[in-house]
């Protein structure tokens, strides 16, 4: 089987490569093993030392390892760029903080001393997507190494490049016994890498059939999985909001990543009050962007990762529209190589339409309007998602109303959501479960481990 990697802005292949074999598998699986034992009885010291020379390479090497995610899948260069540069962020968040997450809590029993402690697990397989090649790594493998776990990179298939830049990368910032290794595999041999007894633990981010997948097979083994998915992020603004600020953040928080963002907002719920005066200001931007060639600073949105999800952007916005939504700008790809779709934006949206509810994983805005906060809230939670939400409002009783019924892993008050190292990462419903970055992400993968000294 070859895997390859494929231009999305003009459709020539790059590269290939032949996926491993049964043998080669077994050989990363034992090197693992053994990269264990090593990793396990470092110090915090020793492991921060790795990680923080894991950080600097990637600064230094910013703009090279950026051409190679953007030539792979088509993020804008400069976005690539700070992606990059956000990795070597939660490389040193963890450098720094790891020990503390996982000190030994001392607490007061009838013991003469009773405490826990946190012991990693082992190898981790880590089943990862594309839209963001690095930094979905990265905010794996720095918890997860510093904790004294080891890596197993399933990477998405068309952003092998990517997946062997990381690990030459974390191997020449000494994790060079084997502590992170790339498997470049197909989707259908995960399930045998799950059925390894020495594969303890499972974390994946993507699709709803993959995560379930993943989740399934874990299961069977008794192991640990941990799940990041879908979104359909609900984007709510109310008549206190600074509307300027609420369009120009809500164009950002929409075309991320070319639209293709778990926590992209994707569902535009306006307060009556103001939706007239959004809608006009919200299209004429989303008519106003650049759209074009991803290594061109000045692009604004570059091309979708494959055709596939071009054809399926498609057809949600067809099927909408034919349920009775109303197209107000885009809807249609462009050019005759490429996967480049239009900004688009759909309004009047009736819940048997696919845009209602569903994920649109590209630059697609659904826009709603509502009459009070009680509905704004019931089309927030009306999809089977629960990722994260931006509500915009500068009246407190709205902002704790928000903040308390809203289903979803986190609210942004006043901003778009993005993920940071410091705060923990993650969904309810079937956004997934789990969580990444801050002490929770680190505290994921490792066994809590009670200790009764009598």
């Amino acid at each position: 089987m070859a895997i390859a990697s494929v231009n999305p802005a003009t459709g020539e292949t790059i590269a290939t490569f032949e996926a491993l074999s049964t043998a080669d598998v077994e050989q990363k699986l034992q090197k693992s093993i053994e990269a264990f034992a090593i990793n396990r009885d470092r110090s915090f010291v020793q492991r921060a030392e790795r990680m923080f020379r894991a950080a600097e390479l990637l600064e230094s090497r910013a703009p090279d390892l950026a051409r190679t995610i953007t030539l792979e899948m088509g993020k804008p260069i400069v976005a690539a760029i700070a992606e990059v540069r956000k990795c070597a962020t939660v490389c040193r968040h963890y450098a720094e903080h790891a020990e503390r997450y996982l000190a030994e809590e001392h607490i007061a029993t009838d013991a003469r001393a009773s405490y826990v402690r946190f012991d990693p697990l082992g190898p981790v397989l880590a089943v990862m997507p594309w839209n963001f090649p690095f930094w979905q790594v990265f905010r794996f493998a720095a918890p997860a190494l510093m904790a004294g776990n080891v890596g197993l990179l399933k990477h998405a298939s068309n952003v092998p490049q990517s997946a062997l830049a990381i690990e030459d990368l974390l191997r020449e910032a000494g994790f060079d016994h084997g502590e992170f290794q790339t498997l470049l595999l197909g989707a259908e041999q995960v399930a045998s890498l799950l059925d390894d007894e020495r594969v303890k633990a499972a974390t994946l981010t993507g699709s709803e059939p993959a995560g379930a997948s993943v989740a399934l097979n874990a299961a069977k083994r008794i192991k640990k999985s941990v799940l990041e998915l879908g979104g359909s992020d609900p984007f709510i603004v109310m008549p206190s909001a600074d509307l300027e600020a609420a369009v120009k953040t809500g164009i950002k928080a929409r075309i991320v990543n070319n639209g293709q963002s778990c926590i992209a907002a994707k569902r535009f719920i306006v307060h009556e009050d103001v939706a007239a005066e959004f809608e006009r200001r919200f299209v004429a931007a989303m008519e106003a962007l650049r759209i074009g060639d991803p290594m061109d600073e000045a692009t604004d949105v570059g091309p979708l990762a494959t055709p596939q999800i071009v054809n399926d952007l498609e057809k949600q916005v067809d099927a909408s529209v034919a349920a009775g939504a109303k197209l107000l700008t885009g809807g249609k790809r462009i050019g005759e190589r490429g996967n480049f779709f239009a900004p688009t934006v759909l309004s009047d949206i009736p819940p048997s339409a696919p845009a209602f509810a569903e994920e649109t994983f590209g630059p697609v805005a659904a826009l709603f309007r509502m009459k009070d906060i009680d509905e704004a809230i019931r089309l927030a939670n009306a999809t089977p998602f629960g990722l994260g939400a931006s509500v915009w409002t500068n009246d407190d009783a709205e902002r704790d109303r928000f903040v308390r019924e809203i289903e979803s892993g986190q609210v942004f008050v006043n901003a778009m959501v993005a993920s940071d190292p410091r705060l923990p990462f993650g969904g309810v419903k079937h956004s997934g479960y789990g969580r990444e970055l801050g002490v929770y992400g680190i505290r994921e993968f490792v066994n809590i481990k009670t200790i009764w000294v009598a």
